[in-house]
């Protein structure tokens, strides 16, 4: 009988595992699009896409350099349109996107731009960006749904900065400017929504939260395409070609210093994470805000220093989950935004065509957390989610903020 050394049986069982991962699907849903939240991230990736016909589509695909002076030739981007969640990607199903397909180049953004014609009976088709750094090998990813289940319609217009540039943040400061470009007439239309939103329940609050009974809405009118248009309010805008159907599209309208805290009334309200309801209501009820919020953080930390750093970490968490979540809610508002600000960026984000789910920490499986948000079918927002609450979380929940408020939470 042969006999096999450490040495070879190590070897074997590093072939298997390599040849196990060789032979496994990639496909959409497995995935890991952390790096689409990690606040150390190089690009950001977004998919603009406009309706010129029934079934064909203008896309832009733009990368924003979060990092200064990026260089092209260090990242290799492909786009794939996919029939599902779960379905293979192969190679000759992805194209590659190399400089000659640049039509954008700035200070700021990589643009490509391409056509896609569906078929017919297509019932889902999902498009599939993809930036990998060569220099870490890490892999960015961002994905839509030209169709689905959950899309009502794409509008047959764009937002656009002055450069031609898809408009790719998720909020507009109030008294910018946007181009509007459409595939249809000259004329667009807006509704504005002067709402302001309460701050969602804790994940442990399994019961439904409150709606608000009546939404105002304020009709526009008609802007002409092409011309610059101010949006001047903060709310959010509904701008659609054609108000008898249902696509459009949301832009969501903030205060000048968004996605940072702008007074010390606002940092009042996004304390409530990590507050007791004794201590948010006595801030809440302070008339010298500034004053209260001094004593608040000495009183969590019991040393300055501490609470210096408590400060601007949990800020920068606002101000991150303002930059990611945002939709007609300011994102620290948000499900994901409220998850993201007490317990960090997730390790894991994984995508299926009804639901995202993050998950943390854990050696093994038994020991991970994880948050389902369910995918809602808005007319606002075809990327609309909100989180599946359950008392299971209480534990991990009430744990993070003990770590919050002694300052010994860390990114």
């Amino acid at each position: 009988m042969k006999q096999y050394t450490i040495k070879h049986l190590f070897f074997i069982i590093l072939f298997l595992g390599l040849g196990f991962q060789a032979f496994a699907q990639k496909n959409l849903s497995n995935i890991n699009q952390a790096l689409r939240y990690s606040r150390y991230a190089r690009l950001g990736l977004k998919i603009l896409p406009i309706k010129t016909a029934e079934n064909q589509f203008k896309v832009q695909f733009v990368v924003e350099k979060i990092e200064d002076n990026q260089e092209f030739n260090t990242f290799s981007f492909t786009y794939a349109l996919l029939n599902s969640y779960t379905e293979e990607i192969l190679s000759d199903q992805t194209s590659i996107l190399t400089s000659e397909d640049l039509t954008i180049d700035t200070d700021r953004h990589w643009v490509f731009e391409k056509e896609f014609n569906l078929e017919q009976g297509d019932q889902n088709a999902i498009l599939l960006f993809t930036g990998l750094d060569t220099r870490q090998g890490d892999e960015y990813h961002y994905h839509i749904d030209l169709k689905s289940a959950f899309v009502f319609d794409h509008p047959n217009f764009g937002a656009f900065y002055a450069n031609n540039v898809g408009f790719d943040q998720t909020y507009l400061n109030t008294g910018s400017s946007l181009l509007f470009k459409s595939a249809g007439g000259p004329n667009l239309h807006s509704f504005y929504y002067p709402m302001e939103f309460e701050v969602p329940y804790p994940p442990m609050e399994t019961k439904p939260a409150a709606v608000p009974r009546e939404l105002q809405v304020i009709d526009e009118g008609d802007f002409l395409e092409n011309v610059p248009k101010s949006l001047d309010k903060i709310g959010y805008y509904f701008i659609q070609s054609d108000t008898s159907k249902a696509a459009g599209l949301l832009l969501k309208t903030t205060h000048e210093a968004f996605p940072k805290v702008k007074d010390w009334e606002e940092m009042v309200q996004m304390v409530t994470y990590i507050s007791t309801r004794k201590e948010h209501e006595a801030l809440l009820l302070a008339t010298d805000k500034k004053k209260a919020l001094d004593e608040y953080w000495i009183n969590l930390t019991r040393n300055p220093n501490t609470a210096k750093d408590l400060i601007r970490e949990y800020f920068r968490q606002i101000e991150f989950a303002n930059l990611l979540f945002t939709d007609f809610k300011e994102g620290w508002k948000t499900d994901k935004g409220m998850v993201f600000i007490v317990m960090g960026a997730p390790q894991e984000v994984n995508f299926g065509l009804d639901r995202e789910v993050w998950t943390y920490g854990g050696m093994n499986e038994s020991s991970k957390i994880r948050f389902t948000f369910a995918r809602v079918k808005n007319i606002l927002s075809p990327h609309y989610y909100t989180l599946n609450r359950s008392r299971a979380y209480q534990p991990v929940w009430f744990k993070n903020i003990s770590l919050w408020r002694s300052g010994k939470m860390a990114f």
